[in-house]
């Protein structure tokens, strides 16, 4: 018996029997509400490996081919005195004794030079991307892997958190503060922003990618274009249904990020996953 909940809202024992899983709707003031049937998918098994191994093959296929010159290390004017002169072989600069050109040289060619035909892209069979996705959704369910990735959750919390769809029509970011707040959820977006640093000099700065900040939440909604107003938040990243991949759930492929959900996302991710209406 849960004497919390009306007797209206308590599942009936064909449901309590069903390996769908429920979480309480939550309103823009905080409070829980009715509850949610969530999709199967968030009832699979965490697999960390497939996990791991699906955002690896993402990101390798959005990995850039590269590769040196066909000319690099061989810009030099060079000749070789040949064998019985009592040398090494190693070709030098014309009228001198300086080796040049040669892999063991200095500016000569790279002995294994990277090579643009290289293919850096994984492959990963179609069973287990979706299997990997199902388990990154469940993985949203589990509090322990969430503090696991440093993420701040309220023990009063249960995850995922799942809120009623005006959430998608908030544009100004001081609503959204105002809303993670009165869900204790700011304290995560305050631990990403307090984690912004800018990297030690090396190539991804010298490329553009100065500054890191940490994941925060991700917010999940039903379409493009909406709950603009948590876009400016340090870490915080809204992607709607149809474009959420594992990646987004689990970034670098550590399973378990905070993620909020609005009830609209969730049937449009019961749509995507080809679930029925329960």
């Amino acid at each position: 018996m849960t004497p919390d909940v009306p007797p209206a809202d308590r599942p009936s024992p064909a449901e309590r029997a069903s390996p769908h899983h429920r979480v309480h709707l939550l309103g823009l003031d905080g409070k829980p509400g009715i509850q949610v049937t969530l999709p199967l998918a968030f009832s699979s098994a965490v697999r960390p490996d497939l996990i791991e191994r699906a955002v690896v093959a993402a990101q390798s296929h959005r990995r850039q081919p590269y590769g040196t010159s066909p000319t690099g290390g061989l810009r030099h004017s060079v000749e070789w005195s040949g064998k019985g002169r009592g040398v090494a072989r190693t070709p030098r600069l014309m009228d001198s004794m300086r080796g040049a050109q040669a892999p063991n040289t200095v500016g000569g060619r790279l002995t294994h030079p990277p090579r643009v035909d290289r293919i850096w892209s994984k492959k990963i069979n179609r069973k287990e991307r979706e299997l990997a996705f199902s388990s990154a959704l469940a993985a949203t369910r589990d509090a322990k892997l969430a503090a696991g990735r440093g993420h701040l959750v309220p023990h009063s919390l249960h995850l995922p958190v799942v809120v009623e769809d005006p959430v998608e029509e908030i544009q100004k970011t001081q609503e959204a503060r105002l809303l993670l707040e009165r869900l204790k959820l700011w304290e995560d977006v305050e631990r990403a922003r307090a984690g912004q640093h800018i990297r030690a000099s090396g190539r991804a700065r010298r490329r553009g990618r100065v500054r890191r900040t940490p994941r925060s939440l991700l917010l999940v909604t039903s379409g493009p274009g909406k709950a603009l107003g948590f876009r400016n938040l340090a870490g915080v990243e809204v992607v709607p249904a149809r474009s959420l991949a594992t990646e987004d759930l689990a970034p670098g492929g550590a399973a378990g990020r905070l993620t909020l959900f609005s009830r609209a996302a969730v049937e449009s991710l019961r749509e995507r996953l080809g679930e029925p209406v329960p």
